[in-house]
């Protein structure tokens, strides 16, 4: 049976094959659709099935991972995973790949659940920020690497789906050599109510500001990966230039998650999203003044994301630092709702803003929401429960 360690290490691998399979859908499902006449608009809406899955079986998580444990949640979420991605080379059809996006986005729910709340529990206090870092390293390594995939696609349609379900599926049999544990119980912290509706609302009270921050990475990945592009084409970029710019912002996170996650550790979680925040804001706000060079946005897209690329592991060990170990589940869980609600968000509102402002600058929006985002952690710093 796998140490402590070691357990960490196969947890992180499953999370950075998850990113790998998500970074692959995007582009593969987008260009297959695009190739089949597929309208650009339906390609977006079908992109929402993923995190249409994470939050419908968002609600329903708690209770099974307090019954069987880590290991039985985890198993069930890459079953759903691997198989679906496999599922991919039997019949192409719109509908049939919009249920198998959604089947993902439910398996990397469960998935990302069991090993972020195995990991936020069982963490040192003092290495919190920078476990929680190597995290979210490892799946920002894997969904920047996952696009890569794409170009299989003139070999065989069929590929990317075979490689990314095998690989899935060999490093999810490593969970078998892991020993399963039961999350911690109730403790003086807990809410008075046993159902899972209190367990969320006493999240909710201590630790919403940290749930910003996820949300905040939702909106930014999604408006950056999905309304960006549009926006690019109208200013008159070539859109396969565009689609070497766009990957730097995920491809430099990775450069700093750990660093961030680090120095969180030493000076506070607080400090440091602050710090990033302002960062994102200014770099956004620049950002307006030279979208028109290739150059100039693939610098932005590098330094924002060596900024704020770490806001959902931050996020994360905020939310650690500010809850009980009884309610780190139902923090979890929303801290997943909170990316998925953002990633809707994002496109939805930065799209509304293209079509009634066309003259404006699209990277407004974005400086105006992390601004808003900024205001709102400064305001409310909640006391943690310890």
């Amino acid at each position: 049976m796998a140490n402590e360690r070691t357990r960490f290490m196969i947890l992180v691998t499953i999370v950075g094959i998850s990113g790998f399979s998500q970074g692959m859908l995007l582009p593969v499902i987008g260009v297959l659709l695009e190739q089949s006449g597929i309208s650009s608009s339906v390609n977006g809406v079908h992109a929402t099935a993923l995190y249409i899955g994470i939050l419908i079986i968002s609600p329903f998580l708690e209770k099974p991972l307090r019954t069987f444990g880590y290991k039985p949640i985890i198993l069930t979420g890459g079953i759903l995973v691997f198989s679906s991605l496999f599922f991919f080379t039997f019949w192409e059809s719109l509908w049939f790949w919009f249920v198998l996006r959604m089947m993902i986005g439910i398996g990397d729910n469960i998935l990302h659940f069991g090993t972020q709340t195995w990991i936020t529990t069982s963490t040192s206090e003092e290495n919190r920020g920078r476990d929680i870092a190597i995290y979210g390293l490892m799946f920002a390594l894997g969904f920047a690497i996952g696009p890569l995939m794409t170009g299989l696609i003139e070999l065989n349609p069929n590929l990317p789906f075979i490689i990314s379900g095998t690989l899935c599926f060999l490093v999810w049999t490593l969970m078998f050599f892991v020993r399963n544990e039961l999350p911690v119980k109730e403790d003086e912290y807990q809410v008075t109510s046993t159902r899972s509706i209190g367990r969320f609302i006493g999240t909710v009270k201590y630790a919403w500001v940290a749930f910003l921050a996820p949300f905040a990475y939702g909106f930014l990945e999604a408006s950056l990966h999905g309304i960006f592009p549009v926006y690019a084409m109208r200013i008159d970029h070539d859109i396969s230039m565009i689609s070497l710019v766009i990957p730097s912002f995920a491809a430099a996170s990775i450069l700093s998650q750990i660093p961030l996650g680090i120095l969180s550790d030493k000076i506070g979680r607080v400090k440091v999203l602050s710090m990033v925040l302002i960062g994102g804001i200014v770099v956004f706000f620049i950002a307006a003044f030279i979208e028109e060079s290739l150059v100039g946005l693939f610098i932005v897209f590098a330094v924002a994301g060596l900024l704020v690329g770490s806001l959902f592991s931050l996020g994360m060990s905020y939310m650690t630092d500010l809850l009980p170990k009884s309610l780190l589940p139902a923090g979890n869980i929303l801290c997943g709702a909170s990316f998925s609600i953002g990633s809707i968000t994002g496109p939805v509102l930065s799209g509304l803003f293209l079509q009634y402002f066309p003259g404006v600058s699209f990277f407004y929006v974005i400086t105006f929401f992390l601004l808003t985002v900024f205001i709102i952690i400064q305001i409310k710093q909640p006391n943690p429960v310890t």
